[in-house]
């Protein structure tokens, strides 16, 4: 199987790359400077360079671009259009590491976790930013994409414990009552559902178990 990871530097990226290899998966990083991953291959190139060529023959695209300052928040919608635009009417799958904001927090689907009163206010931007960016993705029905949420405590240097617990729409909590997943747990689950495809053209989530 081949993948290609963008973003494949990034904390996130790197750790699905690795998961990836270590599967003995076919791994290209597509990065704007060198690559510092496991992967076995190189594309130094910027998202939104990325043409129909350069992702052509990849049974999935992982999308781990970050953007986390005011100015470039628009781009976690650009960047998703671009690489659907790119993918369109292909079979090769896009897989999005998105964002726990974005959560339902009740059946009826009308509030969010980035609603609650305990959500940092210096968050609220990056939030409503990537809820943008699901909303306009869930109108692409000419790309086989999932968006997979982490828990609303995303641990990039947590263990990994090799299990978690697969979510939907709604926030979800472990045992524990927690919602809390290490970046290592969330790149199994991320290849995992890369390796599977259960889950075409849906928002899912996952949390510790």
């Amino acid at each position: 199987m081949k993948i290609a990871v963008i973003g494949a530097n990034g904390k996130a990226g790197s750790l699905i790359v690795k998961e990836a290899v270590d599967r003995g998966l076919d791994v290209t990083a597509v990065v704007r400077g060198d690559n510092q991953t496991a992967a076995q291959h190189t594309l130094k190139k910027d998202l939104f360079d990325l043409a129909a060529a350069d992702l052509k023959g990849f049974d999935a695209v992982i999308d781990a671009f970050g953007a986390w300052t005011e100015d470039t928040l628009p781009q976690h919608s650009t960047s998703l259009k671009h690489l659907c635009d790119v993918l369109s009417g292909t079979e090769t799958r896009l897989l999005v590491v998105g964002g726990a904001g974005s959560l339902y927090v009740n059946p009826g689907h009308t509030a969010c976790v980035s609603d609650g009163p305990d959500f940092p206010d210096g968050f609220k931007p990056l939030a409503a930013a990537m809820a943008k960016a699901l909303s306009e993705l869930r109108q692409r029905n000419d790309v086989k994409w999932t968006y997979i949420s982490p828990a609303a405590d995303f641990r990039a240097d947590g263990a990994r414990t090799g299990k978690y617990i697969l979510g939907g729409e709604e926030l979800t909590l472990n045992s524990k009552g927690e919602s809390v997943i290490s970046y290592a747990d969330y790149a199994i689950a991320m290849i995992d559902e890369a390796t599977k495809g259960n889950n075409i053209q849906k928002r899912i989530s996952v949390v510790a178990d």
